[in-house]
């Protein structure tokens, strides 16, 4: 579980039950990272409401510090705040996965790491 998790609210008061699910969706991310940047990771997850002429909307935005300097960032806009999170949860994995493969170099692995030596 991530322990770093800021959430705040502008104009927005951040209930208990929020912060509880927060922590549930946002602080199980990690265990897509590779255990050496799990370590110092931080989440910040910032809930705005925004009143429309419609009805009140929630803008939520989150950003994970990942250690070694790569921020992720995702960012939507829902009528609910709790379905705002899920679809973070949804961008932010398809973010992490990218990063996890763009570090790891698959190309020298296992068996044919002898046979590939430049």
């Amino acid at each position: 579980m991530i322990e770093n998790i800021d959430i705040s609210g502008s104009n927005y008061d951040v209930e208990e039950s929020l912060q509880k699910y927060v922590q549930k969706r946002i602080g199980k991310l990690d265990r897509y990272l590779p255990r050496q940047n799990r370590k110092d990771l931080v989440a910040k997850v910032v809930v705005t409401q925004v009143n429309r002429d419609h009805g009140n909307k929630y803008e939520i935005s989150a950003t994970l510090d990942i250690p070694g300097g790569k921020v992720l960032n995702a960012k939507d806009e829902a009528s609910n705040v709790f379905a705002g999170v899920d679809i973070l949860e949804a961008k932010l994995t398809g973010q992490i996965r990218r990063f996890k493969t763009e570090k790891t170099n698959y190309d020298k692995k296992g068996f044919l790491k002898r046979f590939l030596k430049k």
